[in-house]
């Protein structure tokens, strides 16, 4: 859906925020842009919706260059949502998500049933907020209806910078058990842009990590973990205490694990390593770094094996339901 080809953005310093940039998006996508500051990573998202224009090569959406749509247009079909809300405090909460609706026409009825809808998927009660004040809201509260209005007028992508990263840790939680909840349900291509290792992985259908405006590894997070490319990834990860989560230092232990990832395997003489049902996650964890699978046995029985990918959905599913990110 998002293809970009050779794409390069300099400014007249001389400073090259992004670097040759070959890179494509899929339609219906959660793909993360993460890095240190200053990776190029917003500038990345901010060249999609020509918010920055690109100094070298081609972005494309749906096969067509973003050059050849009307600024408007794409703008309209692309929904937006910044780390400062930027919600209009003269206007109600209805109103700030109305905006984009009622330029494209949408008839009351239908605006009304939208924000209705909106609203209480993301756990905002219609009646109580929709003819409140921004100002009237708490900071999680603005940037749920910051999260309602870019998605108010159905747009196919939602570009999010850093959405969270302003939030107290209890709002920040929140929100992100909302927002794998809400990729769950709607069916959009959402680019995300964090500094947050923990907050990637909870999210990311595929991660991209970025340094001085290159791609260094693009891949599932699965795939990460196991295989990072080299030191800077590796490094990057260990800084954002990936390998040390709340979950690994928890007393969960395998049999929590395979009550919903164990498949059975025909072929039990296979040469891998194999754990107890009572084994630590970390000590799991520890093997899938060098193994592919690891055979589960119970009571001496062998009963099936696991795999990194079974491993990473059960944590990142934990911390979206637990708030343990």
């Amino acid at each position: 859906m998002i293809k970009f080809e050779n794409v390069s953005k300099y400014y007249d310093n001389g400073n090259k925020a992004v670097d040759s940039l070959n890179l494509t998006i899929k339609e219906g996508e959660f793909f993360v842009l993460i890095g240190p500051s200053g990776c190029g990573k917003t500038t990345t998202l901010k060249m999609i919706n020509r918010l920055i224009d690109l100094s070298e090569g081609t972005i494309y959406l749906d096969g067509k260059k973003i050059s050849e749509y009307n600024i408007h247009e794409l703008r309209w079909n692309i929904g937006y949502v910044l780390q400062q809300i930027a919600l209009f405090p003269h206007m109600t909460i209805e109103e700030n998500i109305a905006i984009v609706p009622e330029l494209k026409k949408w008839d009351k009825k239908k605006i009304n049933n939208k924000i209705t809808d909106l609203l209480e998927s993301v756990g905002l009660e219609p009646e109580k907020y929709r003819h409140r004040k921004p100002s009237e809201l708490s900071g999680g509260e603005q940037q749920r209806v910051g999260v309602v209005r870019a998605l108010a007028a159905d747009p196919n992508i939602i570009l999010m910078d850093e959405p969270f990263s302003a939030l107290d840790p209890i709002s920040r939680k929140k929100l992100q058990q909302d927002m794998g909840k809400l990729k769950k349900k709607i069916n959009k291509t959402i680019v995300f842009v964090t500094h947050d290792m923990q907050e990637a992985l909870a999210l990311g259908d595929r991660i991209c990590i970025m340094q001085e405006g290159k791609i260094v590894q693009c891949d599932t997070p699965e795939a990460i973990i196991k295989n990072p490319k080299n030191d800077f990834v590796r490094n990057f990860f260990k800084s954002g205490n990936v390998y040390r989560t709340p979950l690994f230092e928890s007393d969960y232990r395998v049999k929590d694990l395979i009550e919903e990832h164990l498949y059975e395997n025909t072929d039990d003489k296979e040469d891998t390593n194999c754990v107890n049902t009572e084994e630590s996650l970390e000590n799991l964890f520890s093997l899938l770094t060098k193994e592919k699978s690891i055979k589960i046995e119970q009571n001496g029985r062998f009963i099936g094996t696991l795999n990194m990918e079974h491993l990473v959905k059960f944590v990142a599913n934990k911390l979206e339901k637990d708030g343990e990110i």
